[in-house]
């Protein structure tokens, strides 16, 4: 295998661990659960039940609590497309030439 090849393959491995850490990042992923438990829990409290409100004494907390989680899983989200995961740098061992 000539050294080429060798470099044509470290590369192609740097970019798939570069992908794969953009994909896993956990923002993308806390972010997106938030946004989805905020609709959920937010639609929940559009038509609240007079018994729910009686509970809370008088407070939509699905309501609110749905609009604090879209609030936050849009703020992780925003955060992601600000501020992307910084591809992994690999450091050539020690008495190697760069």
């Amino acid at each position: 295998m000539s050294e080429h090849d060798v470099q044509r393959e470290v590369s192609e491995l740097q970019a798939k661990s570069a992908t794969a850490a953009r994909i896993f990042d956990l923002r993308r992923i806390i972010g997106g659960l938030f946004v989805l438990y905020g609709i959920i829990v937010t639609i929940a409290g559009i038509n609240p039940s007079d018994s729910s409100l009686d509970k809370s004494e008088g407070i939509n907390i699905n309501l609110w609590t749905g609009l604090g989680m879209l609030l936050l899983g849009i703020f992780f989200l925003v955060w992601l497309k600000l501020r992307p995961a910084a591809p992994v740098r690999v450091k050539p061992p020690e008495g190697e030439d760069a």
